[in-house]
């Protein structure tokens, strides 16, 4: 089963997921990412997926929460 918001396998080809390479090219630029990300799925939620861009607002969130806390 595909879990498009937690792992989509689109996401999961290659050794490492896309999102951990996103994290590594932008650096501290990637809490700015996060955030424009959750922004987008916010912006969108009502009009395109519903709850499961709402739950794609939530990871990239804790994502952020992750982020910011180990950069603490």
């Amino acid at each position: 089963m595909n879990d498009v918001v937690n792992k989509p396998k689109h996401y999961t080809q290659a050794r490492i997921e896309c999102i951990e390479a996103i994290e590594e090219m932008c650096g501290d630029g990637f809490k700015d990412y996060c955030r424009g990300t959750v922004l987008k799925y916010l912006w969108r939620y009502d009009k395109k997926n519903g709850i499961e861009d709402l739950q794609k607002a939530k990871w990239f969130l804790n994502a952020l929460i992750d982020f910011e806390t180990k950069n603490d």
